[in-house]
């Protein structure tokens, strides 16, 4: 049994405690928050004890894993310490998205965990459904062949005003994540942001990319439009088909290139998942099982790293809004291969 404790005791605090306490590979050993109603509250609900100092739980309880889901200054601020503090004790860590608002802090969160060999997963949960992972495996086959340009769009209604980039930080992860996860990793950003009426930040945003291997990608997210179905939409297209996929686990279509008969995968009515909230059962459970199995650190899905380098996309479109120009995070083979051609 894995033995986790839990750091941060919101709303999604107790959503992953209640997985944990579900899964028959966790023991919940206990909790922590720095308000003392909210780890007293969840301590009592769950049955187990309550901390209010994250190093005096880990002298306590010395757990296998912790499980961060403090938020802070643009829903990441708070990750940085409780993640260090844990994987100085030897833990394993999972943290909530995004790995943190300041790229210098996932730096080094990502660094630490590297030294101390201990596994680093975030809770980049929407690559963890059955759909995203059958479009992961279309790629993988072939299926799409040559990729030549991803469309993905993200909106859910958010009246916060935390910061001009809060919609940029909080958002993306995920959807950034999910390019990377099926096209590369990105190389050139350029992001157009306005502020919708009655907002101080840049509530809405589209960002143009290019990836390392040459496909065109195009991204458009909001903190404005009301949440309904769907919310989320992917496609990926190249010269042997594409695919849509629509809320990450709803549906997804296979439209092969020249073949009038399409492929189609539907979130199953019985024994299916239920609701977004499974999404985080998928992703906290995969990560359960790669540590029950002794997964090396390097081979974590959805690790510190994936999340270090979705942020470095972000901070790239933030420095292109501000700059109006376009910016880039790598520098690719491809490309110096295509201009002197």
């Amino acid at each position: 049994m894995i033995r986790v404790a839990m750091i941060g005791m919101g709303p999604i605090g107790n959503l992953h405690a209640d997985i944990h306490n579900a899964s028959p590979l966790a023991e919940l050993a206990g909790v922590c928050d720095i308000r003392k109603d909210r780890a007293d509250a969840a301590a009592q609900r769950l049955g187990v004890p309550a901390f209010y100092s994250v190093d005096e739980m880990l002298k306590a309880l010395s757990p296998d894993l912790c499980d961060v889901t403090t938020g802070g200054y643009e829903y990441g601020s708070d990750h940085h310490l409780p993640t260090l503090q844990a994987v100085e004790a030897g833990c394993h860590v999972l943290c909530e998205k995004p790995i943190s608002n300041e790229i210098h802090h996932a730096e080094e969160m990502v660094a630490r965990a590297r030294e101390k060999r201990v596994c680093f997963g975030v809770n980049l949960n929407h690559r963890f459904t059955p759909a995203a992972r059958l479009a992961k495996q279309w790629i993988d086959e072939g299926r799409i062949g040559h990729q030549l340009f991803m469309n993905m769009s993200m909106w859910i209604k958010n009246p916060a005003e935390s910061s001009p980039y809060f919609q940029i930080k909080a958002l993306h992860p995920h959807t950034v994540d999910i390019m990377r996860y099926y096209c590369g990793e990105i190389e050139a950003v350029q992001c157009f942001a306005l502020k919708a009426p009655g907002r101080s930040i840049w509530s809405t945003a589209q960002f143009n990319m290019r990836f390392c291997n040459g496909a065109l990608g195009h991204l458009t997210g909001s903190y404005d439009i009301e949440r309904g179905h769907p919310m989320e939409r992917c496609e990926v297209a190249g010269l042997k088909g594409r695919f849509v996929l629509e809320d990450m686990f709803r549906e997804v279509t296979l439209y092969p290139a020249g073949n009038l008969e399409k492929t189609v995968y539907t979130n199953p009515v019985f024994g299916g998942m239920r609701d977004f909230n499974d999404t985080f059962r998928n992703r906290i459970n995969r990560f359960l099982e790669q540590l029950h199995e002794g997964a090396h650190p390097e081979d974590i899905d959805g690790s510190g790293e994936s999340a270090l380098a979705a942020q470095r996309v972000l901070a790239a479109a933030i420095e292109s809004l501000e700059t109006e120009s376009i910016v880039y995070v790598h520098k690719s083979a491809h490309r110096a291969v295509a201009r002197n051609a």
